[in-house]
């Protein structure tokens, strides 16, 4: 089916329209109802006619995992990919989500390296494999988001220096979170950004957010606040059983991270801290400030879906608008949270619209 550019609608705070790709209109389904779930795809796939296959479960012949150092000496995770013999068409920094590590995209990287590019990920610190910030080895905690925006920032400036331009960051829900304050804040300068479901407004109470922080705050000061949030899967009151129902139709993708898991026991994480909680509602005050987004002159392409049940779609149409240089790329009940990890036909589409995006926003250099 084929995509086709409208404008999107209302017009935002300051009226700016942003582009938005539209994809089929299918609604999400009454809460509670269970969808139907898409064929299991096997570990190892093709990913285009003629190349070689793609294992989901194996670190690619062409990629080196490493370490590099924070400003305070914190180490922290990375994996590479030169660029692909005879191209060169530019350098991709991706980052994951919360509670995520690099190993459960290793399809997508492989597939940007084949496609020409130079390829870096890296965990966050206190994430997958870069050691643990909190009392607990599974507990996800941070004293504040502006660490990570710091560690972004020293990252940045040495891989760029090291890589092929044009740059571009894309990133994945949190990760898309910490890379839209890098750009407000000027601690990055990339020539394009993709946020793949970007965690603009955590899904949640639909209270005002100075009301939301205030609660989480309240929330620290009553224990620990580096003890869990909640208990288990990636949303308070959902099971781990039904885990795989807020991320991804794919079955099989989706066992791909509990493999990793068992297979590095290290990149477990579970629930965030109460600290986390607060500074996240903290850090989303701040890019929702009068005229932060306006300022941001870089062309941000965010992939999202109307049924996300961890991040807010609204946000990410109405953070659209403000941009200047904004597009949506939008997908309906076909798609969960980790887009970039459904099923074959929708992950396809994706990786296609941000394909079509880059060609415009950071073309391949003479």
């Amino acid at each position: 089916m084929k995509m086709s550019w409208v404008m999107a609608s209302p017009q935002g705070p300051v009226g700016h329209p942003a582009r938005q790709i539209c994809l089929p209109n299918r609604k999400c389904p009454p809460r509670g109802t269970k969808l139907q779930e898409a064929p299991i795809y096997p570990h190892s796939v093709e990913p285009a006619a003629g190349s070689a296959a793609i294992d989901r479960r194996a670190i690619p012949q062409a990629a080196e995992e490493s370490r590099w150092r924070a400003a305070d000496g914190h180490a922290i995770r990375r994996i590479d990919w030169p660029g692909a013999a005879g191209q060169r068409r530019g350098s991709i920094l991706f980052l994951p989500g919360r509670g995520d590590f690099y190993e459960k995209y290793l399809e997508t990287l492989e597939e940007w390296h084949r496609a020409g590019w130079r390829v870096t990920a890296a965990d966050w610190r206190g994430q997958g494999d870069s050691g643990r910030l909190g009392g607990h080895p599974h507990t996800g905690h941070v004293e504040d988001f502006g660490q990570w925006v710091g560690d972004l920032a020293v990252l940045w400036a040495q891989w760029k220096a090291d890589t092929p331009g044009p740059h571009v960051i894309i990133a994945h829900s949190m990760g898309g979170h910490l890379v839209l304050r890098a750009l407000i804040e000027r601690a990055v300068d990339p020539d394009a950004a993709v946020l793949d479901a970007p965690m603009l407004r955590m899904a949640g109470p639909p209270l005002p957010l100075a009301m939301l922080q205030a609660i989480a705050s309240m929330m620290t000061k009553m224990g620990d606040p580096r003890r869990q949030a909640w208990k288990g899967s990636e949303k308070p009151g959902e099971d781990v059983a039904g885990r795989q129902a807020l991320l991804t139709h794919d079955a099989d993708r989706y066992a791909d991270e509990l493999w990793w898991r068992t297979k590095r026991p290290q990149v477990q994480m579970g629930p965030a801290s109460w600290r986390w909680v607060e500074r996240a509602y903290a850090s989303t005050r701040l890019i929702e400030a009068p005229g932060a987004l306006e300022g941001v002159t870089t062309p941000v392409l965010m992939v999202s879906t109307r049924c996300d049940k961890l991040v807010r779609h609204a946000a990410v149409l109405r953070a659209a608008r403000r941009l200047p240089q904004g597009e949506v790329l939008e997908f309906g009940a076909e798609a969960r949270h980790e887009i970039l990890r459904e099923v074959g036909p929708v992950r396809r589409r994706a990786m296609e619209g941000i394909a079509r995006f880059l060609e415009t926003a950071a073309p391949a250099p003479a």
